[in-house]
């Protein structure tokens, strides 16, 4: 089959009632963005990190746990299966949060399944923290299995929020925030597990107790902030609502281009009810926005990332670095992290998705086999430890440049409202599962192959550069169904005609879904 490459931007997708009013953006929606993000990703982001600085002292608890209750001291396969479950079970909680992510949003809203999501946090707290003083390691894993149900929630919801109460000018930088927000989570991880703060024996299980502190935060703030305009309209069919929304993000009184654009939306799916997972892996109509979303998102967790951990330390011990200051000198990276995802919040809405994805990929793989001959002359040359950090620096700083969050805009840019849940769904269950393959088979990957383990993921960057370069429309600046329609061609799918599209977009009438359907059989079999 040939494979037909979609359309990229035209100057005249944005005629015909669509062209982009730059409204100043308000501090409601700042507000919005910055709150939902805090009590969601930030919390994934921290215990992405959290569990490093205490593992010794989570591992020292375990074992005096076990001879208190079986006067022995724990056996050194099964401490490390406790362990592994500890730090495993996160994702296996991400991955169940997923799944049911798409339900919730469907009964509560998009706000108010990020509320909800809250108290998930605040139960993951209280276990974590007391654990200790319960001698009861199950009360860590149970708690770390509950918060990774809150983040695999959280990284459906958030970026579904965030892109449906955002103005299209501006919806790639809003939907930043959920990057931002989760590199600042493990910088923060970074910076209390400091021996100075909380990293310490008696003060470990307080680094828990923190998760409590931004879901009480977002828990006082949310409920005051709009809800999702589009859910409001489209599927509680609520337009009173709905408009007070978007004056409310927008600052403007005037909101009615908005809110025929979302009627438009509506009237141009065959469907306007929320479909099923299964439903959407059936539909040809997204095919390719499916393909894309599942490429992109496994690229996000096989890219290597999550290795380059493994490394750190090891090469700053090389570099003469003494152990003490290891954990002051680790810190760079969660700040690397944070300013390139700053950066690219800032300047996403100039250079665009596509670019930025595919310089980070295709960075990442530079650096990546730059390390992998580094790490070879490591032992040979004093300095060579001193460039296989900066290559490692520059691997994280290209990963958040553009992989380490887009992803997730784009998953709910790529497709229509009635779709975007099940889509969500199928992401998060690719993310999770990339995750927890990435933490299982890497030891052996590493072990085999050594140093030469990068080339795995310089060629998994290089895949998804070039698929990304081939299939990917951009799709700053653009309505929701001008990106359906820029798939229309690789999906198959007639293009409606230039006043077919200015009649859905004028028309109220319910009866245009029809005219729509009747005109696309009657393209097609011209």
């Amino acid at each position: 089959m040939k494979m037909g490459k979609p359309q990229n931007d035209d100057p005249a997708d944005h005629k015909k009632g669509n062209s982009v009013t730059a409204t100043p953006v308000t501090a409601c929606l700042l507000n919005a963005a910055f709150f939902g993000a805090l009590g969601s990703s930030f919390l994934y982001g921290y215990n992405l990190s959290v569990v490093n600085a205490p593992a010794l002292y989570i591992r020292d608890f375990y074992n005096k746990t076990w001879i208190e209750r079986y006067g022995e001291p724990v056996a050194a396969e099964t401490a490390t299966l406790l362990w592994s479950l500890t730090v495993s079970i996160f994702a296996i909680g991400g991955l169940l949060g997923a799944l049911s992510a798409s339900f919730l949003m469907k009964v509560f809203g998009r706000k108010g399944t990020l509320l909800l999501d809250n108290s998930l946090a605040v139960v993951a707290a209280l276990l974590l923290s007391l654990g200790e003083r319960a001698s009861s390691f199950e009360m860590l894993i149970i708690g770390r299995l509950i918060i990774g149900v809150n983040s695999g929630i959280a990284l459906s919801a958030l970026p579904m929020y965030l892109g449906e109460i955002s103005p299209r000018h501006v919806r790639g930088s809003i939907g930043q925030f959920n990057s931002i927000l989760i590199c600042l989570g493990v910088f923060t991880g970074q910076v209390l597990g400091l021996p100075e703060l909380l990293g310490k024996e008696s003060r470990w299980n307080y680094l828990f107790s923190f998760l409590a502190l931004p879901a009480l935060l977002q828990l006082c703030v949310l409920p005051f902030l709009p809800e999702s305009p589009r859910f409001l309209l489209m599927e509680k069919r609520n337009e009173a609502a709905a408009e007070r929304a978007f004056q409310r993000l927008l600052g403007k009184k005037d909101v009615s281009q908005e809110l025929e654009e979302v009627h438009a939306e509506a009237r141009a799916q065959n469907n306007v009810h929320t479909i099923s997972m299964l439903q959407l892996l059936k539909t040809p109509a997204v095919r390719w926005q499916l393909i894309t979303i599942i490429i992109t998102m496994s690229c996000y967790q096989l890219c290597g990332l999550n290795a380059i951990w493994y490394y750190t330390n090891g090469i700053l011990r090389e570099a003469g670095f003494a152990e003490n200051i290891l954990p002051y000198v680790t810190l760079s990276t969660g700040a690397t992290e944070t300013l390139a995802a700053i950066i690219s919040g800032l300047v996403i809405e100039r250079i665009g998705r596509k670019p930025l994805l595919i310089f980070g990929f295709s960075a990442m793989a530079v650096f990546f086999s730059l390390l992998t001959v580094f790490l070879n002359f490591q032992d040979s040359v004093s300095w060579m430890p001193y460039l296989s950090y900066i290559c490692i620096l520059a691997v994280i700083a290209s990963f958040c440049s553009g992989p380490g969050g887009i992803p997730f805009v784009l998953t709910g840019e790529l497709f229509e409202q009635s779709y975007r849940p099940a889509a969500f769904m199928i992401a998060g269950i690719v993310n999770w599962l990339s995750n927890f393959a990435v933490g299982l088979l890497f030891p052996f990957l590493q072990e085999t192959l050594q140093s030469f383990a990068f080339l795995v993921f310089v060629v998994v960057c290089i895949v998804g550069s070039v698929y990304l370069h081939i299939v990917l429309p951009e799709t700053k600046n653009k309505t929701f169904m001008d990106i359906s329609q820029s798939f229309a061609k690789i999906n198959k799918i007639p293009v409606p005609s230039p006043s077919l599209e200015m009649e859905l977009v004028c028309s109220f009438k319910p009866d245009v879904n029809d005219k729509i359907r009747d005109m696309a059989k009657m393209e097609s079999s011209f």
